[in-house]
């Protein structure tokens, strides 16, 4: 499966692909996940919004939120792949490439997320180290997690 990778400034997205990664957090976070929360935080105006599609379809997406929004930190949030392309690695793929933009747009800092906890396992091994006790965010079990920048 071939994904294009594409990453824009709130201001630079098109309605379409605006209203495309809209319907793909609702689409898993409020639906699957049966958890209604609001998705508009605010946070969208001053990210990045990082884009694979396959066929012009969008199949993943993460936010990358500057550090002093979120958290002192750089963050990556809104993790969200397609249902449709799960169990093909492109959630690892995602972060990977996610991690590379952020450091990419802000150096080798260190990235802090705020992760389901049933994910933990996955991030470890993105170099992620668990960095809170679990805490409920909308219903959901969640933890902080840190990964330091890699200066080399």
């Amino acid at each position: 499966m071939k994904i294009t990778w594409s990453l824009k400034k709130f201001e630079e997205l098109t309605p379409l692909e605006l209203y495309v990664i809209l319907q793909l957090r609702n689409e898993v976070f409020v639906v699957e996940q049966n958890c209604p929360y609001q998705d508009a935080d605010n946070k969208d105006l001053l990210s990045f919004h990082f884009m694979g599609w396959v066929d012009n379809k969008l199949v993943a997406y993460t936010r990358i939120i500057p550090p002093g929004i979120s958290y002192e930190q750089a963050s990556i949030g809104r993790v969200v792949n397609s249902p449709t392309v799960r169990g093909d690695g492109i959630g690892k793929e995602l972060m990977l490439q996610s991690i590379s933009q952020l450091y990419s747009l802000f150096g080798n800092v260190a990235i802090k997320i705020g992760a389901q906890l049933y994910l933990q396992k996955f991030y470890t091994s993105l170099g992620f180290v668990q960095s809170s006790e679990v805490y409920l965010e909308d219903g959901i079990e969640h933890i902080e997690m840190t990964k330091q920048g890699t200066f080399s």
